[in-house]
């Protein structure tokens, strides 16, 4: 039984990335008490990492999944949302990009535009700006312990406060039935504001997968972005609150 209730957490987590511990408690039919022994049993294994109010699942040697295997799962439904998000560009535009794997495919279609420039606090997504020499600035800051892919801190923030994007690009965990964005990185979640703060435009890059379900930490709401970008239709709850930011792929 022991071994049977452990393996269901970890193949709800295979879904879903992060869990509240109330959450699995409905899920598996036991206690709160009860999936918190489980949930040491396999943080003490290195198979989750236990994180405020919940847990997620590791990667190999990694506090959170690596951006490697991130940026391979729905990776087809992320060139789409990308490919649509771009639409909102022109040319010599200021760009903020966030440390997520949906921000990165973004930058892989920045080519199309002439001088754009890009801040982003995401070292893979530096790396591929560099490969394709546009120019981007660094927010500098710490990298993250939680997130090893994503520089953080009060000098990545403040240097973000030094700056006034047009668009600023980001992703989030999840997204409740009410429209409140959450995620379960508190410190990203701090240079996602300060971007969504300093941009006139704030787009909302949100696979299907995060409608429905919430996250330790509040960033925002919907009401406080521009533009929804998805790879399906909204859900019916949202559309209906929110539908008409939303961009159609």
């Amino acid at each position: 039984m022991k071994e049977k209730q452990e393996k269901e957490i970890l193949d709800f987590l295979q879904n879903n990335q992060y869990a509240g511990i109330d959450d699995l408690a409905k899920h598996l039919f036991i206690s709160p008490s009860t999936v918190r022994r489980k949930l040491n049993n396999l943080q003490n294994k290195g198979l989750v990492t236990r994180v405020h109010g919940g847990v997620q699942l590791n990667d190999t040697n990694c506090f959170s999944p690596s951006f490697t295997f991130r940026v391979h799962q729905n990776s087809f439904e992320k060139k789409k949302m990308a490919l649509a998000a771009i639409k909102l560009i022109r040319e010599g535009d200021l760009i903020f990009l966030d440390g997520t794997t949906s921000a990165f495919f973004i930058a892989e279609y920045l080519l199309e535009f002439k001088n754009i420039r890009v801040i982003t606090n995401g070292i893979d997504t530096l790396s591929l700006l560099s490969k394709y020499d546009i120019e981007a600035y660094s927010t500098g800051g710490h990298v993250n312990r939680e997130n090893r892919s994503v520089l953080v801190g009060n000098y990545a923030e403040k240097m973000i406060e030094n700056f006034h994007a047009d668009l600023a690009f980001f992703s989030a965990q999840s997204v409740d039935d009410d429209g409140k964005i959450y995620d379960c990185f508190e410190k990203e979640n701090v240079i996602r504001k300060a971007m969504i703060q300093n941009a006139t435009k704030r787009v909302f890059l949100c696979d299907s997968t995060k409608f429905g379900k919430t996250s330790p930490f509040r960033l925002c709401t919907l009401r406080d972005i521009d533009y929804i970008v998805s790879n399906n239709e909204l859900p019916d709850k949202i559309k209906e609150k929110f539908g008409e930011k939303f961009i159609t792929i």
